[in-house]
């Protein structure tokens, strides 16, 4: 099979490559607010050398292929308000998608953003002019604040008035705002964890797509089934029954799924190897969650470790419910998992790095690699499951595999890489006060298309699933009146188990947007021609 080689020295990183496992679990978001287009492009500027590309990280060796291993990563993206205020074209702005234009706040109504999940009730940096995003990882919280630091001296050096850090990110109760978004991995005994604040392992999954190298992520359940028995990504090793993505899926410029390339602006060159984000603060009621897990499990014959291992798909350590039943199982593969992530944190040399990410890549593959081709009914990962409808891997089929001998096979197109961490501490594990949860970052060639779509039909709506109306148990916007939630979920009898379908009811709503935004991730070299204010559509 053909492969596909990509520019990753063009390509910005956090498109390519997920940092938290490479032990970057140190997080802070900024948003600037451009109030004179020419200082805009200076700091623009002046931020470029701090942008990390998708280039393989080697070390930087003599001789070898690749940048050395960051200290910190950074990098950037615009709303359509900010591209316009740094002087982009007419012409270049209206050859954006609708959706990207509108932004975030405009398509609430699409995006299940009512009740206390509506803009009225987000934090206020969100109700603020937001024009450039910058984001900055790193292994530690000293080597993130290092480079932020770095980031303002930017603004402070060239004497930049017309560039202004937006305070307004909301904090604990009786402290002032804060002018960044801090994020963190949880934490047990000491060690790293990839778990929310509902207890659940997560990020595990992400999208394998044509030019992308074995540590950017697993092909088997990464990419696409593959039902014509031609070996996988050209690579006789590789497993025969998965193909990569389609690269026009994830990144503008190239072909997609449907062969055909994704919309994005004009002239070409600034939408070759861009791409698009859409950035959530997600608050997460974890006394809500943890008083319905307690009383619904009372009743459920499998116990509330099951219970909650429906809800999601999976166990809350992270291991697929469908290819793993037997909870001791699960917990013996979660703890390799865990001891895998650790190591990734604790090795101190760019070879130990390397030599951990390949033994956690090994480990992770049995947390990705499957399908529901044994479990169409549901018996084992309920229909409804949080993982299952926001990744179907063929399911939708109902067992008809032949369907993905078409390039269009609808969730195929519907894929979403993810990025985020975790944000605050849920102290006390019976309340739903304080400011803790989930940033989520998708990153996808088509906003509605993707990461609209799978938010309004398959998370806030079920009839996709032949679930009629009932939405994601753990995601959904479950309406509230006078405490009581409308949340339904049917976990399903079916061949692989001897249990009777089990009927939930009244859920509430679990997690709230506490904001977000749309945004443009420009290639390296489209960066530089907005700097240099060389964006010509003609």
């Amino acid at each position: 099979m053909e492969t596909l080689s990509l520019d990753l020295y063009d390509i910005q990183g956090n498109i390519m490559k997920n940092y938290a496992e490479s032990g970057f679990i140190k997080a802070r978001y900024l948003f600037f607010k451009i109030i004179n287009g020419s200082e805009g492009r200076c700091f623009i500027k002046g931020v470029l050398g701090y942008i990390t590309s998708a280039a393989p990280w080697t070390g930087g060796a003599e001789g070898s292929a690749g940048v050395p291993w960051p200290t910190a990563t950074t990098n950037i993206a615009f709303t359509y308000n900010g591209l316009k205020t740094l002087g982009i074209s007419v012409q270049t702005l209206q050859s954006f998608p609708d959706e990207f234009i509108i932004g975030m706040r405009g398509r609430r109504s699409i995006l299940g953003d009512n009740g206390s999940s509506d803009p009225e009730h987000w934090d206020p940096v969100f109700h603020k002019d937001i024009h450039i995003f910058i984001s900055i990882e790193g292994p530690t919280e000293k080597a993130v604040e290092d480079r932020y630091n770095k980031i303002m001296e930017v603004i402070a050096e060239h004497h930049i008035k017309g560039v202004e850090l937006l305070d307004g990110h909301r904090a604990e109760k009786g402290e002032a705002d804060k002018p960044y978004q801090d994020a963190s991995a949880l934490y047990e005994d000491g060690l790293p964890t990839a778990k929310e604040h509902f207890g659940y392992t997560d990020g595990i999954s992400n999208p394998f797509f044509k030019g992308m190298t074995a540590e950017m992520g697993e092909l088997a359940g990464g990419g696409k089934k593959n039902n014509k028995g031609t070996l996988g990504y050209g690579n006789p090793e590789l497993d025969s029954t998965w193909l990569p993505l389609e690269t026009g899926e994830f990144i503008l410029g190239h072909m997609d799924e449907a062969q055909e390339y994704p919309v994005g602006p004009m002239p070409p060159l600034m939408a070759k190897n861009g791409s698009f984000l859409a950035y959530r603060k997600l608050h997460e009621n974890v006394g809500k969650f943890n008083a319905y897990l307690d009383k619904t499990a009372e009743n459920f014959p499998g116990g509330k470790e099951l219970l909650a291992a429906k809800f999601v798909g999976r166990w809350r350590n992270g291991v697929p419910l469908t290819t793993f039943p037997n909870e001791t199982e699960a917990n013996a593969l979660s703890k390799q998992r865990h001891a895998a992530v650790a190591a990734i944190t604790l090795a101190t040399t760019d070879e130990d790095k390397i030599r951990a990410q390949e033994a956690f890549r090994l480990i992770n593959k049995k947390f990705q690699a499957f399908d529901y081709n044994q479990d169409i009914n549901g018996g084992r990962c309920p229909v409804g499951a949080h993982a299952r409808r926001a990744n179907p891997r063929g399911a939708l089929e109902f067992g008809h595999e032949k369907a993905f001998d078409t390039p269009s096979a609808v969730d195929n197109r519907r894929r979403l890489i993810r990025r985020g961490l975790p944000y605050g501490l849920a102290v006390d594990p019976s309340s739903n006060d304080g400011n803790h949860g989930t940033i989520i970052m998708t990153i996808h060639a088509s906003i509605k298309r993707q990461f609209e779509f799978v938010l309004q039909q398959w998370i806030n709506y079920g009839n996709d699933f032949k679930l009629a109306n009932d939405k994601d148990p753990l995601c959904g916007n479950h309406a509230e009146i006078e405490g009581k939630g409308d949340g339904r979920m049917v976990l399903q009898a079916g061949k692989v188990t001897d249990a009777p379908p089990y009927f939930l009811s009244d859920m509430p709503r679990f997690v709230e947007t506490r904001g977000g935004e749309y945004f443009f991730i420009p290639s390296l070299t489209a960066l530089r021609m907005i700097a240099d204010k060389i964006v010509d559509p003609t």
